[in-house]
């Protein structure tokens, strides 16, 4: 291997880290909120490239049509909650329930375009809010269940997903044309604009994240949920309203990451899962609860993944897999070992 080689490698661990971090804090901050494992997190990613690649053939993703469903059963459920006497906010419902699918039903019908940035919003407003659709559909009713427990229902939740994406889209892959064809050569490494965007879009999105924990209150609100849930609704905190916006904001991180990924990788219907469980093995390394630790495990993960595929490409998925197993061994002997309800 020589420089040139190393560099090459470099950049494409680079690109493949900057987007399993983005998804390492979407799990991260779904786990510390509402204890689920949001593993259908990689779905939304495919969904989102493959929505795209939709829109660019003219053709109306089925992911609207999962919207529209989603919605309807939604807001059945908090209409019969209300029946019953609970408090629900209203405002909230009707954004998930009417206004986005509102919104993507004017962009797909009405106000159409073939631009790209037409395309980029559509996709936005249809992924986004099937994050915190699922959550009220799915994992809400049962938020007081075991960890493990949630676990199962996200796995077969995962499950679902990936067979409702070969329904929309078919068994074969999708791919859209890059943002931009600019390009130049750093030594003999062609280094693309598309790589650029990637990793402006990312340091941006992290910029905004790292802004929006520190200086908003619903930043902070969340940080209080994700620290102490029993403590935060003592104090008044509105625990499900922090459910919804952790999902939402994971949404809207696997749909960016979906639009970044779609010009530079086949996608498949199943190709989320992969994609997410990269980010799983970033977000172990964090601990399920650092952001900063599971951006840099990222980063680490996208580099293991480049150099794997240059000196063992038939085994770099099981060697990016086998970086779990030291991390949980090291974590295991430094972490004392409580009854989870403590």
């Amino acid at each position: 291997m020589n420089f040139d080689i190393a560099l090459f490698l470099g950049q494409d661990g680079l690109i493949n880290g900057a987007i399993y971090g983005l998804l390492a804090i979407g799990l991260v901050l779904v786990f510390s909120v509402t204890r689920v494992i949001f593993i259908s997190q990689g779905d939304l990613v495919a969904y989102s490239a493959l929505s795209m690649a939709s829109l660019g053939a003219a053709k109306i993703p089925g992911t609207f049509w999962l919207l529209i469903a989603l919605s309807c059963m939604v807001l059945c459920v908090e209409i019969v909650r209300w029946r019953r006497g609970e408090q629900l906010d209203w405002g909230l419902t009707i954004t998930w329930t009417i206004f986005f699918p509102l919104c993507a039903a004017l962009l797909l019908f009405v106000f159409t375009s073939e631009s790209l940035t037409h395309h980029i919003i559509s996709t936005l407003a249809i992924v986004i809010p099937l994050g915190p659709l699922l959550y009220r559909l799915v994992f809400r009713p049962i938020q007081a269940a075991s960890v493990l427990f949630l676990l199962i229902t996200a796995v077969t939740l995962h499950g679902v997903m990936v067979g409702l994406g070969l329904i929309f889209f078919g068994a074969e892959g999708w791919r859209i044309p890059a943002f931009t064809e600019m390009s130049f050569m750093l030594g003999n490494v062609n280094i693309k604009g598309q790589s650029l965007i990637i990793v402006f879009v990312t340091i941006v999105l992290v910029s905004l994240l790292f802004l929006f924990f520190e200086k908003l209150y619903l930043g902070k609100v969340l940080r209080a949920t994700a620290v102490n849930r029993t403590g935060a609704r003592l104090v008044g905190i509105p625990v499900e309203l922090c459910g919804d916006l952790s999902f939402a904001m994971a949404a809207l991180i696997a749909t960016v990451s979906g639009i970044l990924i779609a010009p530079v990788q086949t996608i498949y219907y199943d190709t989320g899962f992969l994609i997410g469980l990269k980010g799983f093995v970033a977000a172990i390394i964090g601990g399920l609860a650092s952001f900063p630790l599971a951006f840099i495990g990222a980063l680490m993960v996208g580099q293991l993944e480049a150099f794997s595929s240059y000196w063992a490409s038939a085994y770099k998925e099981v060697i990016v897999f086998t970086l779990i197993i030291p991390i949980l061994f090291w974590r295991s002997i430094g972490s004392r070992h409580v009854e989870e309800e403590e």
